[in-house]
């Protein structure tokens, strides 16, 4: 694949964790959803991820896989639109993991945010594991294993985007440079026709000397457009473009998803954590329920006490499910004392219920068809694997490591 094509290619994976909630749902299915008609998608089931950080209790984890990939099927991931897989499965992750290890400061991976971060928070564990402090350079073989062009991403992840993008950079200068790479740039540039070899030596000008990021997007075009260029010359003018060798890892860039902070029962971020949680096919009593006995305002006391929707976690939910007319009434029911609480929350009782209605159903073909799930998981790895070995090939040849 060449690299201006990867900018087509998007990757995502996520932990096993059992089944879904309504967080999962509106914070990164949503998001799979729409742009599985847009790219060419793999998403997969991070299970080595898992084990980074339960690493001690395996058994729940292959049970939890499967509850994930009909989540996934139930609300909408389409495994004719998308490749869904399994990163176990395709154990090329775990060589590339290894090859860059070799060449990665240690400094890098103990920089990263989250390192810190989640051995706070998760005190309970021994995290003091090669696992846990190399798990952002297996996320990086994740990613580049498939040359995807585009992460989507919370804002809180892009330092894993940029380290990805720094590890890229230091392999393609380390492992880029051909002998002669030069000379057979400007013999590739020359096979462009004069017009445009003019055009791409301008654009390169203006990115080396300037910085002039339109001007790289410019030449990427160019370059996609060319039919006189092998892709081994495409490769090597677009590493040229940027004063590099050959691009062997194209450099991912984070694809920003809105920030959905879907709240959960006692307003705070829906987690299973906090124990506030939705599940994404719960049954509609249980949910029903749950939404009943959500905390309110706790300034109301009594029905005929005014309310604040600012104050209540119920309020948070009608903002992601109800529409405009549904919020006025909401607003101005519970500042008068109009409406009670249980008033309140019928409406979102019934729009969330029926949102659900449709992953349910779905999800019944595939919990009765178990061998259906199996098979879509089995081929999505057979297409992912084919797509890791012809880049593990490639490094495997600039690494010295092709025998013949």
């Amino acid at each position: 694949m060449s690299s201006v094509e990867s900018q087509q290619r998007v990757l995502s994976g996520m932990r096993p964790t059992g089944r879904l909630h309504l967080g999962h749902y509106h914070g990164v299915l949503k998001n799979w959803i729409k742009l599985q008609h847009e790219y060419e998608c793999f998403f997969f089931v991070a299970d080595w991820h898992a084990l980074t950080t339960h690493y001690d209790d395996p058994l729940s984890i292959e049970s939890s896989v499967w509850d994930m990939v009909i989540d996934w099927l139930a609300a909408g991931v389409n495994p004719g639109s998308a490749t869904l897989f399994i990163q176990s499965r395709v154990p090329e992750h775990a060589e590339l993991h290894l090859l860059l290890s070799m060449m990665t400061p240690l400094g890098w991976l103990e920089r990263v945010p989250s390192y810190k971060d989640q051995q706070e928070k998760l005190r309970e564990k021994d995290l003091a594991t090669y696992g846990f402090l190399g798990y952002p350079l297996l996320q990086s073989a994740d990613i580049l294993m498939y040359r995807a062009g585009l992460v989507p991403v919370g804002q809180d992840q892009v330092s894993h985007i940029e380290i990805t993008r720094e590890i890229a950079r230091r392999f393609n200068h380390l492992y880029g440079r051909e002998p002669g790479f030069e000379d057979q740039a400007e013999a590739a540039i020359a096979k462009m026709g004069k017009k445009n070899a003019k055009l791409y030596r301008s654009l390169r000008k203006r990115f080396l000397e300037q910085g002039d990021e339109a001007a790289l997007d410019t030449a990427r075009a160019l370059l996609k457009e060319q039919q006189n260029i092998s892709i081994g010359d495409r490769e090597r003018l677009y590493g040229y473009i940027e004063g590099g060798g050959k691009v062997i890892l194209p450099e991912p860039q984070a694809l920003l998803t809105p920030d959905a902070k879907m709240p959960g029962l006692d307003g705070q971020k829906m987690s299973k954590s906090y124990n506030n949680t939705i599940g994404l096919r719960e049954d509609p009593d249980t949910v029903s329920l749950k939404i009943r006995r959500m905390q309110t305002d706790p300034a109301r006391v009594r029905r005929t006490d005014p309310g604040d929707p600012d104050k209540c976690p119920v309020w948070q939910l009608h903002n992601v499910y109800s529409d405009e007319k549904t919020r006025d009434w909401v607003q101005q029911g519970c500042r008068s004392a109009g409406i009670g609480c249980l008033d309140c929350k019928k409406p979102l009782e019934d729009v969330v219920i029926a949102e659900q209605a449709g992953f349910r159903q779905r999800a019944l073909e595939y919990e009765n068809n178990p061998d259906l799930v199996r098979s879509i998981i089995n081929d999505g790895c057979e297409e992912a694997r084919d797509a890791a070995r012809d880049t593990l090939d490639e490094v495997r040849r600039v690494m010295g490591l092709s025998y013949r």
